[in-house]
Order: structure tokens, then C-alpha cells, then sequence
């Protein structure tokens, strides 16, 4: 019989940071008509895990810094004990727009590939990729592409759009299986690919598209058997990697061709267009056998230090994710400055981690800690259960993990203290959740 809780707050307006702020015994016997209430024999999805992105940006950023400072970024982040905990990360394939500029791996119209390599990536990202390695031996790594080199492309650059060019197809899919090779060489496994970051999207930063049609050919015909090929059939393969507004459309389009859905893994998405959770439940009842993945999320226009709604955004984003069979939660930049950057195109973004380089500080924003009250707790393998809330400012999702304990986060983005009962089996306990607050309830 579960009989100990623990209560994990981070609030507004007070010094609460993840900190444990109650160990207290359940109580049997009492008959309530409202609570929140956890039925742990009704389960969802399994969680895959939770992190961010080792952008070259991010990775530029921590070589600023002192080694004091490296090693409180790493802990903070990939420590299983004391830090996040994150064990899903992203990384891109040639440059994006948090890279110093526009960069590839191959000499011009070179259609064999034979002066592939990495080397750009050698001096930031792959060294960060390994000390956050040397804390957690549990990342799982996939990687995204935001451009082909720019002769592969129709509008001749990185930037600005364009489309791969039908000659160029098998070329670039061979392009992906090089890299993860490369990566292989390098000590790094990459467990997962996204065919193309935004592809409906023309940006004035390193991006190409592709409609929904020419995403599936291009798995179907190019990418996916040129994996195989390349003894690289293990690779998990994510499309789209874009907003949730047009991911059913898209996912109907590239899942209901057998053909191209038999090397998809899932669908990755993006939050810039809002909500729209409803589109995650019916891409889950559609093709239950594909996962559902949060491959990007920051909040744009700069750093905004302090700023506590940043945090209840990243914190209603990944509770309404989840509740709609998303299995795992991978954040942008792992770390920016303070202008928001360095972005090639001065599309300057927050991140959880801002550094002062100059000054050689780190600030933890209110993201950083909302992403802990669920990376922290839910750990790889748990399963989503089922629960009711009859709370209405309340915002609730509920886990069992593969060791038996019961996680609920609990948050609350309105102005008022709101008093609610939760109760788990025949366990129930009074509990108050604090205006702007987040609260990790631990049940053993």
C-alpha cells in the first residue's frame, strides 16, 4: 500500500527551487467527493526521456567559460542525482541558425562524398557532446539537417528555403549515413535522425522544403533504403520536425503509404504556431504504432532574464504534450548568451541557461527549473496513468516509473494559492499549490 508522499515546489516570489518541502505519510480512511486522483492501472505511453539541444551556439558559449562554470553546467543538466537528468538530446547536421555561420562537410559538387568530414564539429559541439556523455552514460542523441549544402539546393544556398534537387536525392540521403558513421568514429552513437528541421518553412536562416508528398518519396525511395543499405536499419527515423498546427495533415499523408512507414519511427513537432494538442491525440489514434516526439521549444525574441512566464509556457507546453501521448520533451539551446546567441541571422532566442561570457556567469531562468519538475522524476520507461482533476487552474499530468513510484506534477499559472486533495489508491492528503507554481508530488 503507497503510503509516503514527497512535495518538490519551485514558486514565484519566494526562494523555492526544486526544493523538497515536504516528506509526509498519506492518510486511509477518508472519504472525499473532490481530489485529484491517480488510477495507476490505467497507462498510456512510455517515456523515452527529456534534454536539449548541443547546438554549436551553445557549445561556442561553454568554452567561454571558466571550468567552475562548465562543471556546473553539466551537472546541472545531465546528473541523474542532482542535476536534470536529460537522456534525449538533439543536434543538427550541418549548420542552423545557432552555428557562427553557414557551413557543410563536402567540397562543392562533390556527388561521391569523398571529401566528407566533421571537422567543423570537432572543435564545439562533439567536445561538449562528450563531457555531457562523461556525466550521463544514458543520452540518447538524435541529429537534424536545417539545409543540404547549397549546390544540392534549388535556390543555390543554405539559407532562404529552396528545395533539394531531384538529381541530388540519393546523394543526400547517403549524406545522412555518413554522418552518423562520422559520429560513430568520434565515440558519439546518434540514435535518431529528423528528415528535415521545419520543413514547411522558408526562413531567412539555413532551411529547405518539402511538401508533405516529396517528405514521404523521399523516405520511401531515398532515405529509408539508403539506411538499410548502410547497415544504419537501426537508425529511428522522425518526420516532420515542425508545428503541431499542420502535423495530423502531414503524418496522414507520409504514415498512410505503407511503404514510407515502415522506416518512420515517429513524428517530431515543434510549439511556434500554439497549443493545438487536439492534432497530437488524432495523429495517436490514427497510427498508434508511431511515436510522438517535442523535438524543439524555446521562447523567441531574446533573453528574457527573470521572466517567470517563460517558465509556466514551458511548463503547460510539456504537461499538455504529454497528456497527448508525447514520449519525450527535448528542448533548444542548451545555453545561450545574454543577447540570445551567437545566431548567424540574429535570430537571437531565451534558453533555460543564459552565460554572461565576459563576466563568466551562468543564470538559471524559471525554464530551467519547470523542464526539472519532469525530467528529474519521470525517468525513462515510466508509463503515463490515468487521472481526474476536477481542478480547474490547475494543470495536472500523472507517471509510473519502472520503479513503482507515482509522479504527478502539479502547476498552477493563476494568481490565487488553491487548496486540492490528491489521492492516490486509498492514500489522500490536504495539499495547497502556491500562485505561479510548479509542485512534483513523489508517491512510494
Amino acid at each position: 500500500m503507497r503510503s509516503k508522499l514527497k512535495v518538490y515546489l519551485t514558486a514565484k516570489d519566494t526562494e523555492d527551487r526544486l526544493a523538497l518541502k515536504e516528506n509526509k505519510a498519506l492518510n486511509f480512511g477518508e472519504k472525499v467527493d473532490k481530489a485529484i486522483e491517480v488510477f495507476e492501472d490505467e497507462t498510456y505511453q512510455t517515456i523515452e526521456g527529456f534534454g536539449g539541444a548541443f547546438t554549436e551556439a551553445a557549445a561556442y558559449n561553454f568554452y567561454k567559460l571558466g571550468e567552475e562554470n562548465k562543471n556546473k553546467i553539466l551537472k546541472a543538466y545531465f546528473d541523474k542525482h542532482e542535476g536534470n537528468g536529460y537522456n534525449l538530446c538533439r543536434t543538427h547536421i550541418n549548420s542552423c541558425d545557432f552555428s557562427l555561420g553557414n557551413y557543410d562537410y563536402v567540397e562543392e559538387y562533390d556527388v561521391e562524398l569523398k571529401s566528407f568530414n566533421i571537422a567543423r564539429e570537432k572543435k564545439y559541439v562533439i567536445p561538449f557532446i562528450k563531457k555531457a556523455m562523461a556525466f550521463s552514460n544514458d543520452i540518447k542523441l538524435f541529429a537534424s539537417p536545417w539545409s543540404p549544402p547549397a549546390w544540392m539546393k534549388t535556390n543555390g544556398e543554405m539559407n532562404n528555403g529552396g528545395k533539394l534537387k531531384e538529381e541530388f536525392k540519393n546523394v543526400w540521403a547517403l549524406y545522412y549515413a555518413k554522418y552518423i558513421k562520422a559520429m560513430k568514429e568520434e565515440g558519439i552513437d546518434i540514435w535518431g535522425i529528423t528528415v528535415q528541421n521545419e520543413p514547411e518553412a522558408t526562413q531567412v536562416w539555413d532551411s529547405c522544403r518539402y511538401t508533405a508528398e516529396e517528405e514521404r518519396d523521399f523516405v520511401k525511395y531515398h532515405l529509408g533504403p539508403t539506411l538499410y543499405k548502410e547497415g544504419l536499419k537501426h537508425i529511428n527515423i522522425i518526420v516532420w520536425d515542425h508545428n503541431r498546427d499542420l502535423l495530423y495533415e502531414r503524418a496522414k499523408v507520409i504514415l498512410s503509404d505503407k511503404e514510407a512507414s515502415k522506416y518512420v519511427w515517429g513524428v517530431g513537432f515543434h510549439w511556434y504556431s500554439g497549443d493545438q494538442f487536439e492534432n497530437l491525440k488524432k495523429t495517436h489514434e490514427e497510427f498508434p504504432d508511431k511515436k510522438l516526439l517535442f523535438t524543439e521549444g524555446c521562447q523567441e525574441g531574446g533573453v528574457k532574464l527573470g521572466d517567470w512566464n517563460v517558465g509556466e509556457r514551458y511548463g503547460h507546453n510539456i504537461i499538455g504534450d504529454l497528456n497527448n501521448y508525447t514520449v519525450g520533451w527535448v528542448d533548444w539551446n542548451l545555453l545561450l548568451d545574454t543577447q540570445g546567441g551567437p545566431n548567424h541571422v540574429g535570430n537571437y532566442c531565451d534558453a533555460p541557461i543564459i552565460v554572461d561570457v565576459e563576466k563568466d556567469e551562468i543564470y538559471f531562468q524559471s525554464s530551467y527549473y519547470y523542464i526539472g519538475h519532469f525530467s528529474r522524476f519521470i525517468k525513462r520507461g515510466a508509463k503515463r496513468i490515468g487521472f481526474i482533476n476536477p481542478y480547474d487552474s490547475l494543470e495536472v499530468t500523472t507517471f509510473k516509473n519502472p520503479d513503482g513510484t507515482i509522479v504527478t506534477v502539479v502547476m498552477n499559472k493563476s494568481d490565487e494559492d488553491i487548496d486540492f486533495r490528491f489521492k492516490v489508491g486509498k492514500g489522500i492528503t490536504e495539499l495547497k499549490s502556491l500562485r505561479h507554481s510548479i509542485m512534483t508530488l513523489l508517491v512510494n
